[in-house]
C-alpha cells in the first residue's frame, strides 16, 4: 500500500512539473508544431489580418525595384515619394535597404538625393546597398559621394562597397580615391582598389599596388583627397584625362624593346 502511494505521488510530481515546462510554450510540442508548415502557414494567416507583413512588404519592395525603371515618369515620381519616407521613418533596416535599391533604378532627378540618405543610415547594410546604388548610376555626383563616404567612413565593409561601386565610374574623382586606397595598409583594400581600377581605366597593370601608383601617377606619400580636390604628386607616368576619356602614356622600353613596370 505504502509503494502505491509513492508511486502515485511521483506520478503528480513529474506530472506537475510538465504542465509548468510547456505551459510558457503552448503545450509540450511547440516546438514540433513551429517545424510544421502548418502552423506556420496559419501564424501567417493570422498575422495578415493584422496588416501587411514585412514578409509581403518585402516581395512588394523587391517587385518594386525590377520593375521601377520601366514605370513613366509620373509613377517613378510617386513612388520617390514613400521610398524616401520609407528610408526616413522605416524601423526595419530590411525595408529601408530594399528602398534604396529600388531608388537606385529610378529614372528621376530625385534618386541620388534619396539614395544620399541611405548613406547616412545607421544600418551598415544599408549603407552598403546606398554604394552599390551610386555605382550603378551615371551621374557625376554619385562618383562624388562615393568618393567621400571612402574618406569619411569608418565601417570597413562600407568602405570596400564604395570601392567596388567606383569601378563603375570614369574620370578623376574615382581615380583619386583609388590611388588612396592603394596606399592602404590592408592587402584586401589594395586588392579591391586594383579590382576597381581595372574597370576605371580598362588597363591591368597586375597584382602590385606600386605597379599600379606608377601607371596613373600616384606615391606611398600622397594625400590627395578622396573627393578629388587638388593633384597628387607625380612618381611616374600619369593617367591623362580628357573629355571624360583616359590615357596613358607610353612606358619606358626595356633593352628587348618591349614596356614594363617597375
Amino acid at each position: 500500500m505504502q509503494k502505491l502511494m509513492a508511486r502515485t505521488l511521483v506520478a503528480c510530481v513529474l506530472l506537475g512539473v510538465t504542465s509548468v515546462i510547456s505551459g510558457c510554450h503552448d503545450g509540450p510540442l511547440y516546438a514540433l508544431k513551429h517545424v510544421n508548415p502548418y502552423f506556420t502557414m496559419k501564424e501567417w494567416r493570422a498575422d495578415d489580418q493584422l496588416g501587411v507583413t514585412d514578409h509581403e512588404r518585402r516581395n512588394q519592395l523587391l517587385k518594386l525595384a525590377d520593375t521601377i525603371d520601366s514605370l513613366p515618369a509620373n509613377r517613378q515620381a510617386y513612388w520617390s515619394t514613400h521610398l524616401s519616407k520609407m528610408v526616413e521613418m522605416d524601423p526595419n533596416p530590411e525595408m529601408r535597404r530594399l528602398a534604396i535599391s529600388a531608388a537606385g533604378k529610378m529614372r528621376t532627378g530625385t534618386a541620388i538625393g534619396l539614395i544620399e540618405k541611405g548613406l547616412k543610415d545607421d544600418s551598415i547594410k544599408v549603407r552598403m546597398e546606398a554604394c552599390r546604388a551610386l555605382g550603378n548610376r551615371r551621374e557625376a555626383q554619385a562618383a562624388s559621394l562615393l568618393a567621400s563616404t571612402y574618406g569619411s567612413e569608418t565601417e570597413l565593409d562600407v568602405q570596400h562597397a564604395a570601392l567596388a561601386a567606383l569601378a563603375n565610374h570614369k574620370g578623376q574623382v574615382p581615380l583619386n580615391s583609388l590611388r588612396i586606397a592603394l596606399n592602404d595598409r590592408n592587402p584586401a583594400t589594395q586588392s579591391l582598389a586594383m579590382q576597381s581600377l581595372r574597370g576605371v581605366t580598362g588597363k591591368d597593370f597586375g597584382q602590385r599596388p606600386d605597379a599600379w601608383l606608377k601607371a596613373i601617377g600616384g606615391s606611398e606619400s600622397s594625400t590627395t583627397s578622396p573627393s578629388g580636390i587638388g593633384a597628387p604628386p607625380s612618381a611616374g607616368p600619369a593617367v591623362q584625362v580628357a573629355d571624360g576619356k583616359l590615357s596613358f602614356p607610353s612606358l619606358p622600353a626595356d633593352s628587348n624593346g618591349s614596356t614594363q613596370l617597375r
